[in-house]
């Protein structure tokens, strides 16, 4: 099953695999979300090294819905030959089955990316500060600015900052 199928395509061959006509169910990630088939018990996950933690963690979600034990098995390269990434990656997901301490780990890896920017993961543009380590400071901080929007009025810093975030939350410190 892919992707380019039609959705009633997809939904036959789902009521098909959900009865039992068929053992053998082969797809693409197109089953990655809103699939529940409580007779589903194993999985197998080519190439595992090549997916991100929270679609391997969706994708494993697809089996052990049902009463019967089951498995999903990640096939990857020799370990030898993954990144330093992959590797962490695939070493989270067979120690836990928390989606939060997942996303945890995912964070860690991939980095927050920029606050007010396009991009999703990497380094952020801070230099100081780590968004995840230093959350009560950054939090402290916050309240601080919130304490001092006041006096800032008809100042040029107020214009400045109106100027740069009135499109973000940041843009509401008051």
């Amino acid at each position: 099953m892919h992707g380019r199928l039609r959705p009633a395509e997809r939904r036959e061959i789902m009521a098909h695999f959900k009865a039992r006509e068929l053992d053998v169910l082969v797809a693409t990630t197109v089953i990655e979300v809103g699939v529940d088939v409580p007779n589903a018990t194993v999985m197998i996950v080519q190439e595992a090294d090549r997916f991100g933690l929270a679609q391997l963690h969706q994708l494993r979600g697809r089996v052990g819905r049902g009463a019967e034990q089951s498995y999903c098995l990640l096939v990857s390269r020799p370990k030898e030959e993954l990144s330093e990434p992959a590797q962490r990656r695939l070493e989270a997901l067979v120690k836990t089955s928390d989606g939060f301490e997942l996303a945890e780990v995912d964070l860690a890896i991939r980095g927050e990316g920029q606050l007010l920017g396009a991009r999703q993961s990497g380094f952020s543009d801070f230099r100081f500060t780590n968004l995840r380590a230093d959350r009560a400071l950054l939090e402290q901080a916050r309240a601080a600015a919130r304490e001092l929007t006041p006096s800032l009025a008809g100042t040029p810093l107020e214009a400045e900052l109106e100027e740069r975030y009135a499109a973000t939350e940041l843009g509401s410190l008051a």
